[in-house]
């Protein structure tokens, strides 16, 4: 530090004199004698103090001038940048809320449009369906009539003709009896029937599926059934995570509810009715089968009875390489895919009694199965590549 004027400066400890020389090794004051033949610093690289302090303050001036156009810089970007930035954080976000309205806004239509289409899809049916059971109604009140009178009839002659006269009408009888046998017995007509088709509309199932696995409370906890497993098969400790293994292993006890062949294993969950949803990672895996069974589907032996897809008990979306298909009882439906998708949606709606599989990355339908669903449902899966794990 400065002493001051008239002020003398620190010494040196080891010698008394003035710190007139600065030591760059040692980065410290030092005196004369430290510097010289037989001082400490002898051989070290020295300079004059005070050309290191003027070095020092050159520096500092340097510093100064640095800081005052950083300083200035500054100041300028937040009057001159920074409200620009704001004005267009604020148009930007303007404009984006209006697209986020005006696309809603779209879609909101469209789904009132379809509900209408629909709706109206669904009364015309409806009509349809009662019009031609009034038609029903009329032709067999008709047929009732005819029937009724040519009963009549018959109980008449049957009543008041004699012998003779019962003879003389025997072509009025044969009349009578073929006439009544013109009139068929009523028979089951699809005509009848209302017919659910009427409401499948591809937009509706692709928004339905998005909103259903989109939302979390819209989606199952479902855990792999340990008992179940198959020896082919690890189970992860979440039990969410099923892994193949070429070799059988040995440490799985058997049990009845164990499939001891084919690479499958069930759910603990089951269903009987409602809507169901859950998710599933297939990315990693080239061979796989996901979808439901009955808890009828049977356990041992390597028939096609315990084969998912190939028996009555189970519906599957399976991948075997490149090739795509649902599978039900022995029927394997081909899905032309061009890929296989990393994350895989099942939703199960009891009540409609249809079975979808869709793929969330793209918001596509994969494959609606419509169809009744006898006895409690388990979510099953099988892999015989890689793993596959249930995602929520």
């Amino acid at each position: 530090p400065d002493p001051g004027p008239g002020r003398p400066g620190p010494l040196c400890p080891e010698h008394g004199q003035a710190l007139s020389w600065f030591c760059r090794s040692e980065r410290r004051p030092v005196c004369a004698a430290c510097a010289g033949l037989g001082g400490r610093c002898r051989g070290h690289r020295i300079r004059r103090a005070e050309e290191r302090a003027e070095e020092l303050r050159n520096k500092i001036v340097d510093q100064c001038e640095r800081l005052q156009l950083q300083s200035a810089a500054i100041t300028k970007y937040v009057a001159d940048v920074l409200p620009g930035k704001n004005q267009r954080a604020v148009s930007m976000a303007s404009a984006a809320r209006e697209l986020v309205i005006q696309r809603l806004s779209l879609v909101r239509s469209l789904c009132e449009s379809e509900e209408q289409r629909l709706l109206e899809q669904v009364h015309g049916e409806e009509e349809r369906a009662h019009q031609s059971i009034l038609t029903q109604r009329v032709h067999w009140a008709e047929a009732l009539q005819k029937l009724d009178t040519i009963r009549t009839s018959l109980v008449g002659m049957l009543t008041h003709l004699d012998d003779l006269q019962l003879i003389q009408k025997e072509q009025e009888i044969f009349e009578r009896t073929e006439e009544a046998e013109g009139i068929l017995d009523p028979q089951e007509s699809e005509m009848l029937n209302f017919n659910e088709k009427c409401t499948r509309s591809p937009l509706l199932t692709r928004l339905w599926a998005t909103a259903v696995l989109g939302s979390l409370s819209g989606t199952e906890d479902i855990r792999i059934d340990e008992r179940t497993v198959s020896p082919f098969l690890q189970l992860s400790d979440d039990r969410k995570t099923l892994t193949f293994s070429t070799k059988k292993s040995k440490t799985c006890a058997d049990g009845p509810e164990r499939f001891d062949h084919w690479p499958n294993a069930l759910a603990a969950t089951s269903f009987q009715n409602g809507l169901h949803a859950w998710m599933v990672n297939v990315q990693n895996s080239c061979a796989y089968k996901v979808g439901v069974a009955s808890g009828h589907l049977p356990r041992k032996g390597s028939g096609s009875d315990c084969r998912l897809g190939h028996n009555a008990f189970s519906w599957v979306f399976s991948r075997y390489d490149q090739e795509f298909r649902f599978s039900h009882n022995g029927q394997h439906e081909p899905l032309g895919l061009l890929r296989g998708p990393a994350q895989l949606g099942v939703l199960l709606d009891l009540q409609a009694r249809e079975l979808l599989f869709y793929e969330p990355a793209s918001g596509t339908v994969l494959y609606t199965h419509h169809g009744s669903f006898p006895g409690p449902l388990f979510p099953v899966f099988a892999v015989a590549d890689q793993t596959i794990s249930i995602v929520r």
